[in-house]
């Protein structure tokens, strides 16, 4: 019995790998053309909130694991978010902008965000300049977002659910409000801590841009399509993070300042990022070593549950206040 635990317990893995079906769809999708290219909109929008319920939730964590294997799933997510882009042009080239193209990059834009995310938040605190540092920068100019890494390891981690944090949202903020003031204010906060870093990313995106533009408008559209779609998601995931949880500019973060979903699907596919307090109270552990907190709220849903929530704000902000006020209670 101990053997077979222990067999187990070295193939903790395993799960995570459910997240690379994502990208791995997204590419079939797109090589196969048609109707067939909202596969992904089906698999992330339409059966995952239901798997999630279905999966329920589990409490089980391992911070002494040996997390080769899960390094190498979190650097497919990376590397996986070039090939769907290049994917997708190649599409493109194929049948120009049309109905059936414009669910592709929507698919696209799923799926570079969700591999994104979880890439870029995991890789972008390693090493500045490692190879795990540049796939994750890598992962983020496939979406226009190259300040990320700055203002994420320099503003958010220092300052996340106090008032000045862009990322964290108050109560009563709606995510279409929320996404529209912290898209600016999270590019000031990078300008503020890496001046030059911020201003080079910003010409390199420029230049992209101008560069897609002269190979054809329907590249350009279908590539600022799916990075929106990917930054509306991380933006999403940052909005349920913090939203309501504050914290006085003297005051030391603890794990109640961040909220956590121990939904089973949420946390295999997104490579653990529902455990988001156990990653702020010690941003360089990996993700496979990151535990739960009884002290932490528990949002009403997993992250794929979550996304039809938070487009519905009053229900949105019912449900997330009736939790929080429960577990205050407890």
């Amino acid at each position: 019995m101990d053997r077979l635990h222990s067999n187990f317990m070295t193939r903790r893995w395993v799960p995570h790998l459910w997240g690379l079906l994502t990208p791995a769809v997204t590419l079939v999708s797109l090589w196969l053309g048609g109707v067939w290219m909202a596969t992904t909109l089906v698999l992330l929008l339409g059966i995952y909130p239901f798997l999630e319920l279905i999966l329920g939730e589990s409490s089980s964590t391992d911070p002494l694991q040996e997390g080769r294997a899960h390094n190498i799933i979190a650097h497919l997510h990376a590397w996986f978010v070039p090939v769907v882009l290049l994917a997708l042009f190649w599409r493109i080239s194929l049948d120009g902008l049309t109905v059936f193209t414009t669910m592709g990059f929507l698919s696209a834009g799923l799926s570079n965000g969700a591999s994104g995310i979880v890439a870029a938040h995991e890789l972008g605190h390693r090493r500045p300049k490692s190879f795990s540092w540049l796939s994750a920068r890598m992962t983020l100019f496939c979406v226009l977002y190259l300040h990320f890494t700055t203002e994420h390891n320099h503003t958010h981690h220092k300052h996340w659910a106090r008032d000045v944090d862009p990322t964290s949202s108050p109560w009563g903020r709606g995510i279409y409000y929320h996404v529209l003031q912290t898209l600016p204010r999270q590019v000031k906060g990078a300008f503020k801590a890496r001046p030059v870093d911020t201003r080079n990313s910003l010409l390199i995106e420029i230049a992209f841009l101008l560069a897609l533009g002269f190979a054809g408008w329907p590249y350009l559209v279908a590539f600022l399509g799916q990075a929106a779609v990917a930054i509306y998601l991380l933006e999403f995931v940052n909005y349920i993070q913090h939203h309501g949880l504050t914290r006085a500019m003297d005051e030391r973060p603890n794990a109640s300042h961040a909220w956590e979903s121990r939904r089973r699907l949420s946390r295999w596919t997104l490579l653990e990022l529902p455990l988001h307090p156990s990653h702020h109270l010690r941003s360089s552990t990996s993700y496979e070593r990151l535990t739960v907190h009884d002290e932490s709220p528990q949002l009403p849903a997993g992250y794929y549950g979550m996304f039809w929530l938070a487009l519905l704000p009053p229900l949105f902000g019912k449900l997330m206040l009736q939790k929080h006020q429960s577990s205050v209670s407890e």
